[in-house]
């Protein structure tokens, strides 16, 4: 029996996932939904995608929001396309439709049958056509996406350099603590657990305890130090 999985992605944590997450489970309720947070251009990374990508097989669907949660690049957006189509993986993407692999195998199939006369050699060329065709159709909607990127991109950088001509500052202040949920947290659990601060853990192990990278766990380290 076939499975059908539906890939969310989203690029910052300023986004939202549950609206892709509702827009696949409103055509595919049964959908096995595929959550990803990822910050990037490239597929390559995207764990919960190779995931899937390892264990699809013939008949398989893959669903995608948009054709930019696929991929970004589209170069790397119509390689991989194009080996899960050979594989048998059909894939989904509810806002452009015309390009889902169940459109493109309809356009491959359905060729000018020959004539078995002089009109063939016509008739040949006008399949390869549009065999090129529906092919083209796939890479403008890949190239689409990533120029919209690069666009987005673009905007945000403009815009940054305009706040910064007006005297806004950009990002955090040099030497100033920023305090949020997490960091509190963490910091907690570092006075309750390091030893320097009573407890029973070496750094390592409460490195472990919080989820925190070296780097932030001697920030916060430093931080509670100063503030005693």
């Amino acid at each position: 029996m076939c499975k059908i999985y539906g890939y969310c992605r989203i690029s910052t944590r300023k986004q939202s996932i549950d609206r892709q997450i509702r827009n696949i489970q409103t055509v595919y309720p049964n959908a096995i939904i595929i959550k990803e947070v990822f910050t990037g251009t490239k597929f390559q990374g995207r764990k919960e995608l190779d995931k899937v990508l390892a264990k699809v097989t013939i008949g398989d669907i893959i669903i995608f929001d948009s054709v930019s949660r696929m991929s970004r690049n589209a170069d790397e957006g119509i390689a991989l396309y194009m080996d899960l189509y050979d594989k048998g993986v059909n894939l989904v993407f509810l806002k452009e439709p015309h390009i889902n692999t169940e459109t493109y195998k309809s356009a491959l199939s359905n060729e000018i049958q020959l004539t078995g006369g002089d009109v063939d050699d016509i008739l040949i060329g006008i399949n390869s056509y549009l065999k090129k065709l529906a092919r083209k159709q796939i890479r403008l909607a890949f190239e689409q996406s990533e120029k919209e990127v690069e666009d987005l991109h673009q905007r945000t950088k403009e815009g940054m350099e305009t706040a910064r001509l007006n005297g806004k500052q950009i990002g955090n202040v040099k030497g100033v603590k920023l305090t949020t949920k997490k960091s509190i947290a963490s910091k907690k659990i570092i006075e309750e657990h390091a030893i320097d601060f009573g407890g029973t853990l070496k750094d390592v192990d409460v490195i472990k305890l919080t989820g925190l990278s070296r780097n932030t766990y001697y920030k916060y380290k430093r931080e509670l130090i100063t503030e005693k």
